[in-house]
């Protein structure tokens, strides 16, 4: 079965035809195809190809399943003794997708 792995909002996701994967927030309507560029690496069945840095020609298509935000991030900073202590947190947001297919 062939796979990749893709780049996108800053990090690297292993991706094959049916998968379902979280990634950083596309500007994209939900129902609609995108086409994700930066191969990095494309393997099939015993042969592969390593981009110098991406694969020239390999793409990946993908269906926007759903624009949401992730749970809630806490962070808490603390000094002992000294009665300073802040609280913030944040939620990113997220895309899910559909992988279609892996073309080179």
């Amino acid at each position: 079965m062939a796979f990749a792995i893709i780049k996108t909002g800053g990090k690297q996701y292993r991706v094959s035809s049916g998968d379902k994967i979280e990634v950083e927030k596309l500007d994209a309507e939900v129902g609609s195809t995108v086409s994700l560029g930066d191969v990095l690496f494309y393997g099939d069945e015993g042969s592969f190809r390593i981009g110098d840095p991406l694969v020239g020609g390999a793409s990946v298509k993908a269906t926007v399943l759903e624009q949401f935000r992730a749970d809630k991030v806490t962070n808490f900073k603390y000094k002992r003794r000294k009665g300073y202590h802040r609280t913030k947190g944040h939620r990113r947001a997220m895309t899910r997708l559909q992988i279609e297919s892996v073309n080179v």
